[in-house]
């Protein structure tokens, strides 16, 4: 049953199978199904020990967003947070660059629905796609936050059961042998080694090698801090929250490690293009194949591409489902602060906060314009503006629990749920993510970089704005 905490106020409507399901499904999108693509055309098998390094640093910080949100949890999230123990315009750029973010992973989501969807229909425009999965997916959102839970709970059940499956199959086709002669667990150290493209290498076309992807690997992990933005309308958020952080690192080695390994063992690296899901790729060259599915034959078809895109496709609306609930609740905790336009708090009679999630929408809706001028540039430009912010986002949140916990140590308060490693965890992350800024500098990504400093410096000025109309208020 729903509960409100007020007259006023967002209700705690999600229980704790909407809040594990959420965690569990929140990284499971178009960064592994879609964005291993070009990580695995540039730097071949060894991309997985990149998934894996990139995941700890992640468990890192989400289990400091989890410390703070279990002894705190409202909404806003971390923008709350660096408003409180860091400073008001801390607060008013974490929020902002966080609303920014998913306005962009809305739109990277939208633009990777439409390449699934041609993997069927060829002829269809990006943007069509993007258009309808818009509207419904918005209209989904204005119903309850129970609504909401459902919907994604259903969409996070398909993912994994999906994930699970598919590790599942492609061990029993490794060891059974039926998986055809490309199939071997050789192919992770065949065609060039484990490291066929090196560290980090120049080459005639571009920057090559583990490295090289790291940006695009972070880029997969963009969604795990959405088990904060939940805080303000979870149930019993003292349990719920520690246990959903907490399989952070267990469903980055069951869904990216161990779905990587059997990925690149199926079939060699060097058959993975850009073009489309290398996971539908693969599995779809083993169409011609001799094989059965519980005594049912399916050789010379290609059911199994064919429910695999479906099963991507269902990831990705999952993502920008998400998407546009966190960015309705940061919008709405950032008009609480005084920070966003006091209009945007309106809730309807189920407590949704309807204003931010058709202002939030409108803003990702101007993806449907980028796809139909630039359908062929458009996920690479959104995906490199999504890392710019996610890195400012996930450094904000690993300082600003510096920040909370030397007030917490300061008043003789002992924390529910701890991070690990505190402190050395926190420079650890915020070392590791200025570093991938500067590998986005030599590898092409500059771009993306150079506005990092112009968007901080818009933010402020905007921020200074604010803070004089409310004094003349």
């Amino acid at each position: 049953m729903e509960q409100t905490t007020n007259d006023n106020s967002l209700k705690r409507g999600l229980s704790n199978r909407h809040i594990q399901l959420i965690a569990l499904g929140g990284a499971i999108g178009t960064g592994l199904f879609l964005g291993i693509g070009p990580a695995a055309v540039l730097a071949g098998p060894s991309v997985i020990l990149g998934y894996a390094f990139a995941g700890i640093i992640a468990f890192f910080i989400m289990r400091q967003l989890g410390e703070m949100v279990v002894e705190e949890p409202v909404s806003g999230s971390f923008s709350h947070f660096a408003y409180k123990y860091w400073g008001t315009f801390a607060g008013y750029a974490s929020g902002w660059n966080y609303w920014i973010l998913y306005i962009l992973v809305s739109m990277a989501e939208l633009t990777a629905i439409g390449k699934y969807v041609q993997f069927w229909w060829p002829d269809i425009p990006l943007w069509v796609s993007s258009l309808f999965f818009f509207v419904t997916i918005t209209a989904l959102n204005l119903g309850t936050v129970k609504l909401f839970g459902e919907a994604e709970f259903w969409f996070s059940i398909i993912k994994v059961v999906a994930i699970l499956a598919m590790i599942g199959f492609g061990t029993y086709l490794l060891i059974s042998g039926t998986g055809g002669e490309q199939a071997s667990i050789s192919n992770l150290t065949n065609n060039g080694g484990f490291f066929p493209k090196g560290w980090f290498e120049k080459t005639a076309e571009g920057y090559q090698g583990l490295l090289s992807v790291m940006a695009i690997i972070m880029f997969s992990f963009g969604g795990l801090e959405l088990i904060g933005i939940t805080a303000a309308e979870a149930e019993n958020p003292e349990k719920n929250i520690p246990k959903a952080t907490n399989q952070v690192i267990y469903r980055i080695l069951i869904f990216y490690v161990g779905a990587l390994i059997i990925l690149f063992a199926l079939s060699p690296w060097a058959t993975i293009t850009t073009e489309t899901s290398p996971f539908v790729t693969v599995f779809d060259n083993l169409k011609g194949l001799h094989f059965n599915i519980f005594g049912t034959d399916v050789s010379g078809t290609n059911l199994i591409a064919n429910v695999l895109n479906l099963i991507v496709l269902t990831a990705a609306l999952s993502v920008y489902n998400s998407s546009v609930y966190s960015n309705s609740r940061m919008l709405y905790g950032l008009a609480e602060q005084g920070n966003a336009p006091k209009f945007v708090m309106h809730l309807n009679k189920s407590s949704v906060p309807t204003r931010a999630i058709i202002v939030s929408s409108c803003f990702a809706g101007l993806c449907i314009i980028i796809n139909k001028f630039m359908p062929d540039e458009a996920f690479k430009i959104l995906m490199s503006l999504v890392v710019s912010c996610l890195i400012i986002n996930w450094i904000m949140i690993s300082f600003t629990h510096l920040k909370f916990r030397k007030f917490k140590d300061a008043a003789s308060v002992q924390t529910k749920f701890p991070s690990f490693l505190y402190p050395i965890s926190n420079y650890v992350c915020m070392a590791f993510l200025l570093a991938i800024l500067a590998i986005m500098t030599i590898t092409g990504m500059h771009v993306s970089v150079i506005l990092i400093p112009v968007w901080l410096i818009l933010l402020y000025i905007s921020f200074k704005i604010v803070q004089k109309n409310k004094q003349q208020l």
